[in-house]
């Protein structure tokens, strides 16, 4: 009986490997299918492999559709990321990452289980360049008070307030507010610096911290959440008491 139980055992065990081998296997299917469509720039049918919107770094604007991937394909795909998939071995290059996916070498490219791509972490000089005319046309637009900063991270509105939280650099964050019917071309009614960026495991969920005096500000993005959940949350607290909670929603990320 325990031979048998022994054996039962171990042909589980082996099925469970067999198993994971065929899941490898038709990961790399659909890598190559990947491969192959960018070695021959097949604009639309990479398109069809996209979950949208596939974010670029703000204040570069999402690709929101399938019309919108095809006509920015070239800005996104230069040379140097397509000779980086090109050239990718399916089984040596890319990596398995359970839940969060497929990615290629250090996560240049990212893809779901599914075959659809999820993530291009990887900028052009083309994007480079427009990153960087975005950021010098905000800061021209801005008050002077604030027109300064290394890195725009979002505009939220709630009911009450239009906030904006950038990175003046070295991962220190600046937290500026005005009332709801104010532009943000005017002079903000608060700012707050040396925030920090507090993120909840691997879920995506994260949120910026920000304290003046006996106030302490956070601006929750809700990643992974709940079905009705808000995109992101302000909540300010007097010591320890919340005073304010609105859901917010992200202009601009």
């Amino acid at each position: 009986m325990k031979t048998r139980n022994l054996f039962l055992a171990l042909l589980i065990f082996c099925s469970g490997l067999i198993d994971a081998q065929d899941v490898k296997a038709d990961y790399q299917k659909l890598v190559k299918s990947f491969i192959d469509n960018v070695k021959s720039d097949n604009k639309e049918v990479i398109a069809d492999m996209i979950l949208y919107p596939l974010e670029r770094e703000y204040p570069i604007p999402d690709i929101t559709d399938k019309a919108d991937f095809v006509k920015r394909y070239d800005e996104l795909f230069d040379s140097t990321l397509k000779n980086e998939i090109s050239s990718s071995n399916p089984e040596k290059d890319w990596s398995d990452m359970g839940l969060r996916g497929i990615m290629l070498n250090h996560g240049s490219i990212w893809m779901d289980v599914d075959g659809r791509l999820t993530a291009v972490n990887y900028q052009s000089k083309f994007e480079i360049d427009l990153k960087n005319k975005l950021i010098a046309s905000q800061k021209k637009d801005l008050d002077s008070s604030i027109a300064f900063f290394w890195k725009p991270i979002c505009i939220l509105e709630t009911a009450k307030f239009k906030i904006r939280i950038d990175n003046l650099g070295n991962n220190n964050y600046r937290y500026v507010s005005w009332s709801i019917d104010k532009k943000m071309t005017e002079k903000p009614d608060l700012i707050i610096y040396r925030g920090e960026l507090v993120v909840e495991g691997i879920g995506g969920n994260h949120q910026y911290e920000f304290t003046k005096d006996n106030y302490r500000y956070e601006c929750a993005f809700i990643v992974l959440g709940e079905k009705n959940s808000p995109q992101a949350k302000l909540t300010i607290y007097q010591g320890k008491k919340v005073i304010l909670s609105q859901n917010a929603k992200i202009i601009a990320k």
